[in-house]
């Protein structure tokens, strides 16, 4: 069991039979009244919508433990991506609504991890870090700082970030997954 005043960002909780993680969080202390948590929670399954909420900072909070192991994103078959788990070499399909955001970051025979709860597949993790070919930007122009020295980019998974000016298309760049910025040219 979990205080609620312990709560932080990526716990994973367990309320009325349904998982959610915790995507926000803040501890307030009022001057003459009692503290409180509001937190705000993602579901992991049915709706996966996002929740908020106000809790005493002594209640209590089931605790979930999420598994995660090494597997590879194979293929995509349809609306379903095929996940290979490395160490049991079990394939599972998943749908977009379980891949989220992670699926603009991964293309076929990346390593990700997959995220098992009491036998069943929540969704994926990547590394914090991939590393993607420039499929399409425009040339950089010496001297044009108006936009900061940054123009948009489109990769080889369909994603756009910025990149710095000097940055051409064919090349490969380090991309960060937690914000989806630009990290450095490989």
């Amino acid at each position: 069991m979990i205080n609620a005043g312990d709560l932080r960002l990526g716990h994973t909780v367990e309320r009325n039979g349904e998982l959610y993680t915790v995507v926000d969080f803040q501890h307030v202390k009022q001057g003459r009244g009692t503290a409180f948590v509001r937190a705000k929670f993602r579901g992991l399954t049915g709706s996966m919508s996002v929740v908020e909420e106000t809790f005493r900072p002594e209640e209590k909070f089931s605790r979930a433990r999420i598994d995660r192991s090494e597997g590879q994103y194979l293929y995509k078959d349809g609306d379903q991506y095929v996940i290979m788990d490395s160490t049991t070499y079990d394939q599972y399909p998943l749908n977009e609504a379980q891949l989220g955001e992670s699926l603009q970051w991964m293309k076929e025979n990346d390593i990700v991890f997959l995220l098992q709860y009491d036998g069943r597949i929540l969704g994926v993790e990547l590394p914090i870090a991939v590393e993607l070919e420039i499929t399409q930007t425009d040339p950089g122009f010496k001297g044009d700082t108006a936009n900061a020295g940054t123009k948009p980019a489109t990769l080889e998974t369909g994603a756009k970030v910025d990149v710095p000016l000097f940055v051409n298309q064919g090349e490969r760049i380090r991309v960060d997954t937690r914000t989806g910025k630009y990290m450095e040219r490989v």
